[in-house]
């Protein structure tokens, strides 16, 4: 804490003039009112988090639909049960709403809203921005505002922060800013909200400490960063480190795949190593809302300065031709064994999602292999028991037919490509009754028959 933070909190303990000691206190009493911005993926977690340690919740989306369901206690998120929020709204400690004067009440509001990427792989600052919007129509002294979304270094105070400072209060005096980037991982059932480390930056040691123990709250480490761009240059750090080690497997498959060698089985021997090496594997591309993005981000912003990310380009593009070739590896497959290439082929793609067991269809790899049979001209039927009816027919998978794999359907398809690999397909039955599978995340290795019939 600064020398005149410090000072600020002496007076108002006698005057009760200062809104950051006002906080604290709030805080550390539990009386607390948080409010989280964007009820998705990585806000509604946060909601369940919070209540478990019983503190009072107030959520805002835009969407109604989303805020009539939360109070139903039904989920519109795969693997995300809502039934205890039903109980919460009806004994008040959790209100969800669309109208954005609820968040007067919040004392630390969490903005928790996408930023994707735009054309030329530009951030989409947009969300971020009408989000600092709401809050600016709301903002009060004594409220800390917190950004979770992703985004480059840089971006909080330089896209949220002046939208706040012109309600005409003061930063770090009326009200205080931080970042706190988040870490879910959609169907991971070893990890959720509460048992995974957070890490907390801002400008001011004093505010840092505030916020700091806000989330130990209710989550179980916190690890402070001396400033807001440390936190959002980390988040990218832990991004980028996973896509530059998957680009770097997706091009030695490529390379083994030339030389005969097995290279599921080259990581495993690997992977036998206690230091030094940590396993990543190959796949047909990567999906979702972080790898894909997320390093660009840093590319977008370092080209401001005229500086050169070519690691972070090379493993994007590598990781982005890698449908392109699982497809053309696929027609190769089918004209060595069978004499018949995709033209006029019957696959059946299963797994639709970016990841395993998840519904997520964002950025998945899968778009982009269909769209490269296409133009082979195979004949293309989809299956993911995950994704919902719903789901597909708003997706670019709208127009191919959707086929369970029974043994009957199974035998009308000249391949199985495996695109994701969900632990609730069952996977001996598809080997057990398909002519070939192209497997292309490894999930039939646990099974000790058909391996004459797979290539991976």
């Amino acid at each position: 804490m600064n020398v005149v933070e410090t000072t600020l909190e002496k007076t108002s303990a006698v005057t009760g003039a200062s809104p950051l000691f006002e906080l604290r206190k709030k805080i550390e009493s539990g009386t607390v009112t948080a409010g989280v911005i964007g009820l998705g993926y990585v806000g509604l977690p946060l909601v369940k988090a919070m209540l478990k340690k019983n503190l009072q919740v107030i959520g805002f989306d835009v969407s109604q639909s989303r805020i009539d369901k939360l109070k139903k206690g039904v989920s519109y998120l795969r693997g995300t049960d809502v039934s205890v929020l039903k109980s919460a709204c009806e004994s008040g400690s959790f209100i969800p709403s669309a109208d954005p004067n609820i968040l007067k009440n919040a004392d630390v509001i969490l903005i928790c809203v996408p930023t994707p990427l735009v054309k030329h792989q530009t951030p989409d600052m947009s969300y971020v921005e009408k989000a600092a919007e709401t809050v600016a129509g709301i903002l009060r002294p004594g409220q800390a505002i917190v950004l979770e979304s992703t985004v480059y270094p840089g971006a909080t105070n330089e896209v949220m922060l002046p939208i706040l400072e012109k309600t005409g209060l003061k930063h770090n005096f009326d009200f205080f800013i931080a970042y706190s980037p988040e870490r879910e991982d959609p169907g991971n059932q070893n990890f959720h909200t509460a048992v995974i480390p957070k890490v907390v930056g801002a400008d001011s040691p004093g505010v840092l400490n505030v916020i700091r123990s806000f989330y130990e709250i209710f989550i179980q480490s916190v690890t402070p960063a001396r400033s807001i761009a440390v936190a959002e240059a980390a988040k990218l750090l832990e991004n980028i480190y996973r896509c530059v080690n998957i680009g770097l497997v997706n091009e030695l498959k490529i390379v083994f795949d030339e030389m005969g060698v097995d290279f599921w089985q080259v990581i495993e021997a690997a992977s036998s190593k206690p230091f030094g090496f940590t396993p990543f594997y190959p796949g047909p591309g990567i999906g979702g809302h972080c790898i894909p993005i997320d390093p660009l981000y840093l590319t977008w912003k370092s080209g401001e300065s005229k500086i050169e990310t070519r690691f972070i380009r090379t493993a994007t593009e590598i990781n982005g031709d890698m449908p392109r070739y699982v497809v053309e590896r696929l027609g190769a497959l089918l004209d060595e064994r069978f004499s018949k290439g995709l033209n006029g082929a019957d696959i059946l793609i299963v797994g639709l999602a970016y990841k395993k067991n998840t519904d997520d269809l964002r950025e998945s790899p899968a778009e982009e292999v269909v769209r490269h049979l296409l133009k082979r001209k195979a004949n293309i039927s989809v299956y993911d028991p995950l994704v919902t009816e719903e789901e597909i027919a708003q997706s670019v998978f709208a127009d191919f037919p959707r086929v369970e794999p029974t043994a009957q359907a199974l035998e009308n398809f000249d391949a199985v490509m495996i695109l994701t690999d969900h632990d609730a397909i069952d996977w001996e039955h598809i080997v057990r009754h398909a002519h070939f599978i192209y497997d292309t995340r490894n999930a039939t290795k646990a099974l000790t028959f058909g391996a004459e019939k797979i290539v991976k």
